[in-house]
């Protein structure tokens, strides 16, 4: 060791201990860290400090959303969708922040009543907002026109006699505007005057107007009417964008971009963390960069079109801290985040990649404690995933569920956990969330790492993978995931809890996994007229044109015309939405539980607010849906062709068929489609079956898988290449890698193996040299009673499918008298839900463009799947 070595450690005061050292020490990037922790009285991760008396301090963190953590953490969470809903009544009312699109009713600031009228002032945000969308009373959604609530024709609420309701917004400027009716009303008074602007607070105001006493309860059923709203909420600054400056708000956008909104938390938001923009993001900008651009990439979704990888929607209240927010955004997105040592905040969301993997090795470690199974109060067979659903008015809603059956049936009992994810509010998202950490609840390797200071490349990575060939001989190789680490300077560095990283996880099949959409209960409205629930949207190209295709829920009423309105979000370029067009599909029919609706042709390029309505036949409409955002982008060009796609793997192929492909340097492809066709047949995506999308990229390779990837043969020696394992009837032997049968008796070869009652076995074998006679595949219990598939004769590769009568123990290939031949290449398994079906297939690969339009296909690959 060298003279400046010693001093290094001497300086750190690991003089004594055997830390490796290493010169990762000098990485610029990553020596602060040690001069944050070591050469002061403390260092700050978020908004802690934690002092030399701290055992261990957090460095790398990842959202709560699942199991006894969520119970137990200390941080608090956001409030319920449903508190949304009514305004909050303290002396002094907590603030509030809201990002994305929600629904909120904020804090009372004024509540008086003054002869036959109610006055009303809430705090609807602390900060700037972009818009008010939507307004309810009560659980009502009414429509204002000119600060004019109209009153619902259901009985005359809130309008009955000479009641009436008007409502005012302010978005938060400064200065703000004051409200002119309540300044007159009750200024004289001093109860509100000019000065009660509310600078930089958005805002609702209220005037009610009692009926006269007859009419009272017809006008307020409930009482005294309590205002609500949806809105756009906060700006932000949008790092990607050169023409927003980080000083200048008013060059900020808003956006439901899960990454964006993370910073604006961590640096901008009044009540966030309050960090230095200049620290925390510009030394990391472009990996800042990234994370955005893989929130804003587009999905595929099982009917068309695309909605964005991770958005985020929600509010929160200052009496909850920072911290509730952080965990709220980062389960939108499956963030993990990490805090360096000169203040800089990496952010890495749900999508692998390679660069942001780092290694361990033997030497980086000197702890371990590693856990193969999973303790029982840790245990789930069953995750739901749970979301706020604009649908529904905001409220908590559950998607389909995740589940193992064959671990129900082993526990006993159906053990069930919730992924929480408030500020979700797509439900295909709330999915695609959920089956992440549903795959990282079964993984059965999981544990800590007490890693050494020459391993903080680690310590900063999401993903880790372990050259550990003496130390943790099982997991050498395998990659894992960081899910946090902290400082513990008396186990030599840091300590890394981790859990191996899933196989799939970024696999995505809308087909099979999207699940259905959560209903949507009928609510009552201005005309009794069910409000309709939008499926998908998807902006189709017409030539040089684009017009936008609108799936909705078929309400099972053919006397309802449907109807749909568009409108350009940002028309002036200042943020003001344009006006709405209408365009009635009094032609649409229902099929599959949907109605398939289009508009005209509308601007191209321009972001588009999209609702749907239903028109009664007395000309009525029902309340406008909720409002969905879609791109109208036209591109008529087609992608390129794939520059490879390839079968993966090796045979046997047990329910599933592997694949990559790759895509060329092409700006046009946005997604694959993966289609499947019985061998031989002629390939029309329009007949084909849809096996898969993949979201794309240009100039990247790709993996799909169709079908389960789990089954495994139960055959032991299903080659022949040793005289074992099977019993053996008259007639048969084993050589020369196969079973060979001789005529003169009907006789059975077997082997265990167990396919449970009502299950399906799946199996292939493969006849060679035959001469004469007939042999077919069995399951049975002890020999007696089976099921059997179906006889075969000639030599060839034969595919068959028994489904269990009963409980069964035992495989048989049974062969009669006469059958002369023999057997090689047997599998059986027990085909799962999820299974590819069975058969010799040719698969092709459509890559598509943003605006739906195919490029060349490539294929066919042909495929045996048993």
């Amino acid at each position: 060791m060298n003279f400046h070595h010693r001093m290094m450690l001497q300086r750190y005061g690991l003089g004594s201990t055997t830390s490796l050292y290493s010169t990762v020490l000098f990485d610029p990037i990553f020596t602060p860290i040690f001069t944050a922790v070591l050469g002061t009285g403390g260092f700050a991760i978020g908004a802690t400090t934690i002092t030399y008396a701290s055992i261990a301090s957090a460095i790398a963190t990842t959202a709560i959303s699942i199991g006894l953590q969520a119970l137990l953490a200390q941080a608090p969470k956001p409030p319920r969708p449903e508190d949304g809903r009514a305004p909050l009544n303290q002396a002094i009312p907590f603030r509030i922040y809201a990002v994305g699109r929600t629904r909120v009713a904020g804090a009372r600031m004024m509540w008086e009543a003054k002869g036959s009228n109610l006055y009303s002032v809430q705090a609807i945000a602390g900060h700037r907002i972009k818009s008010f969308n939507r307004f309810y009373l009560n659980d009502d959604e009414v429509t204002v026109v000119d600060n004019v609530v109209m009153p619902l024709t259901t009985g005359g609420r809130y309008g009955a006699g000479s009641a009436s309701v008007r409502l005012y917004t302010r978005l938060g400027a400064i200065p703000e505007t004051p409200y002119s009716e309540l300044v007159s009303a009750l200024g004289p008074d001093g109860i509100w005057t000019n000065d009660h602007r509310g600078d930089g607070q958005a805002s609702l105001a209220m005037r009610a107007h009692n009926a006269d006493a007859q009419d009272q309860q017809t006008a307020f059923p409930y009482g005294a009417p309590s205002p609500s709203v949806e809105i756009d909420g906060a700006y932000c600054w949008d790092f990607r964008d050169p023409a927003q400056d980080p000083t200048d708000q008013t060059t900020w956008t808003w956006t439901r971009n899960s990454a964006v909104i993370l910073a604006w938390h961590l640096c901008f938001n009044e009540f966030g963390f309050g960090l230095d923009y200049q620290k925390a993001l510009l030394p990391v900008i472009d990996l800042w960069k990234e994370e955005a651009d893989i929130c804003d990439e587009d999905v595929p979704l099982a009917g068309g079109g695309t909605e964005k990888r991770y958005q985020c929607n929600g509010w929160d209240t200052t009496e909850n801290g920072p911290k509730s927010g952080l965990n709220a955004i980062l389960a939108t997105c499956d963030g993990h985040l990490v805090a360096r040592g000169d203040g800089a905040r990496i952010l890495t969301v749900g999508k692998f990649r390679e660069s942001r993997t780092a290694t361990l090795t033997d030497a980086d470690i000197v702890g371990h404690n590693v856990q193969y199974g999973v303790l029982f109060e840790d245990e789930c067979n069953r995750l739901v995933p749970k979301f706020t659903y604009p649908a529904t008015n905001y409220t908590s809603c559950d998607t389909d569920f995740f589940e193992d059956t064959d671990a129900q049936i082993a526990a006993g009992r159906v053990l069930t956990m919730e992924g929480s994810y408030e500020w979700c509010h797509q439900w295909r998202q709330a999915r695609r969330l959920g089956k992440r950490d549903w795959l990282r609840q079964r993984q059965e390797v999981k544990g800590s790492l007490d890693v050494r200071l020459s391993g903080i490349n680690a310590v900063y990575a999401r993903w880790v993978r372990l050259e550990t060939p003496k130390r943790l001989p099982k997991l050498d190789g395998k990659l894992v995931e960081n899910r946090r680490s902290i400082v513990a300077l008396t186990k030599g560095g840091f300590t890394m809890d981790f859990i191996e990283h899933p196989e799939g996880i970024d696999d995505w099949n809308p087909a099979t996994e999207e699940g259905q959409q959560p209903p949507v209960p009928p609510a009552a409205n201005a005309s009794d007229i069910p409000t309709p629930v939008i499926n998908l949207i998807q902006a189709k190209a017409n030539g040089g044109s684009v017009y936008i295709r609108v799936v909705i829920i078929d309400p099972e009423d053919g006397s309802f015309t449907p109807v749909v309105r568009y409108r350009v979000a940002n028309a002036d370029g200042l943020g003001t939405p344009g006006a709405w067009v209408e365009q009635p599909n009094p032609n649409a029919e229902p099929s599959g539980g949907y109605i398939d609706l289009s508009t005209g042709n509308v601007p191209v390029d321009q972001v588009l607010d999209v609702q749907a309505a239903f028109i009664a036949s007395n000309r009525r409409y029902s309340n406008w849906s909720v409002t969905e955002t879609v791109t109208s982008t036209s591109d008529p060009t087609p992608p390129a062709v794939l520059t490879s796609f390839t079968l993966t793997g090796s045979a046997p192929r047990l329910g599933n068929a592997a694949f990559s492909f790759s895509t060329g340097n092409d700006s046009h492809v946005r997604s694959v489609e993966i289609y499947r066709v019985p061998s031989g047949s002629a390939f029309d995506p329009d007949t084909a079956t849809l096996a898969g999308t993949r979201a794309v990229v240009p100039s990247s390779s790709y993996a799909f898988t169709d079908g389960d990837t789990t089954p495994i043969n139960l055959l032991s020696n299903p080659g022949f290449d040793t005289d074992t394992v099977w019993t053996k009837g008259t007639g048969w032997t084993i050589s020369g890698g196969k079973a060979n049968k001789a005529p003169g008796t009907a006789s059975l070869i077997a082997q265990a193996a167990a396919i449970a009652n009502g299950r399906k076995a799946r199996i292939k074998y493969v006849v060679s040299g035959f001469v004469a006679g007939l042999i077919r595949a069995r399951i049975s219990t002890g020999g007696s009673p089976f099921d059997d598939a179906p006889d075969r004769s000639g030599s060839g590769t034969f595919l068959e499918s028994i489904t269990a009568t009963g409980a069964r123990d035992t495989f048989h290939l049974r062969a009669s008298s006469t059958f002369e031949g023999s057997v090689d290449d047997v599998a059986l398994f027990e085909e799962t839900a999820s299974c590819a079906p069975q058969g010799v297939w040719d698969y092709y690969a459509l890559p598509v463009n943003g605006s739906g339009v195919e490029g060349p296909a490539s294929g066919p690959v042909n495929v045996t799947i048993i």
